[in-house]
This record gives C-alpha cells, structure tokens and sequence, in this order.
C-alpha cells in the first residue's frame, strides 16, 4: 500500500470512480447530504411538534383534543412550514447541482469545504428562522451562503462542460 496523499489520488480518479466510495469529494458529498436530510426529516417532526404544542390541526380526523377546531393560520405552525418549505426549495436543487459538481473532479479540499459551508448554512437558516427567530439580515446571510455556493458549482460544471455544446 502506498503513502498516497489526497491531491495525487484526487489526480488519479477516472470518470468511474467519481461516485465511488473511493472519491473524497463524493464522500464529503454523502455525508452533508445526509446531514442536510436527516434535517430536513426533523423538520417535518418539528412541524408534528407545533401543531401538538399549540393544538392547532388542519384535519378533523386530526382533532385529538376536545373543543378545538380545524385551523390552518397558527403563526407558530406557519412558520416551522415556511422554513421547512424553503428547505425543499433551496436543498433540492443543491443536491442535484453538488452531484453534478462532484463529476466535474473537483479540488477535494475546496468541494468539501463548500459542502460543509452549505450544510452549516442551511442549518443557521432554520435556527434563526423556525426555532429561535433572529432578525435579519441573520436568515438572509443563511439562505445567500447556500445560494451563492450553489451558483458557484453551476458556473464551474457550465465552464467545464462550456467546450462539448
């Protein structure tokens, strides 16, 4: 076995390693995707948690309680759904472009870092959004970082794959 340091088995990788368990940045990759799911899993149970909290259910069949009516306006609820709505709309589409960096063969020390970058991100957002709420510019600082990350991973597949259209 050779001492081989990452940026020369980063230099070695061919096109079918890349979503292998042998690529760093693929590995790096998996694990703040999953960080990033498992989160966005929570977010769903935090939403269970509010409605329960506050005793606020959009169904009739969801009334546990005696003397509540169905209600879709609580503040409380409301805004746990937003934050978790924003997730869908911001995380999705990351996901898809950071696979699709990750095929571009990118430096594993600046790919994983944007990976943890994101992730971290993503979870300030809904601390100071759906947990405890922070004025801005806090969320909006937390929702650029991921943004912008995003928008960078695209120009470099966009100038990488610029030369085969």
């Amino acid at each position: 076995m050779s001492n081989t340091s990452a940026p020369a088995m980063h230099d070695k990788l061919t096109n079918m390693e890349l979503l292998t368990l042998d690529n760093p940045v693929f590995c790096c990759y998996l694990f703040w995707a999953t960080v990033l799911v498992v989160k966005m899993l929570l977010m769903s149970l935090l939403t269970a948690l509010q409605r329960f909290r506050y005793k606020v259910f959009p169904n009739e069949e969801d009334l546990f309680f005696k003397n509540i009516e169905v209600q879709f306006d609580d503040p409380h609820v409301e805004r746990v759904r937003r934050a978790h709505r924003n997730d869908m709309e911001n995380i999705l589409p990351y996901f898809i472009m950071a696979l699709i960096y990750v095929c571009t063969n990118p430096n594993p020390l600046v790919a994983c870092n944007l990976f943890r970058v994101a992730a971290i991100a993503r979870i300030v957002h809904t601390l100071v959004y759906a947990l405890y709420p922070v004025p801005q510019p806090s969320r909006i600082l937390a929702f650029a970082t991921m943004l912008l990350i995003t928008f960078y991973m695209a120009a470099v597949v966009a100038l990488r794959t610029l030369r085969f259209i």
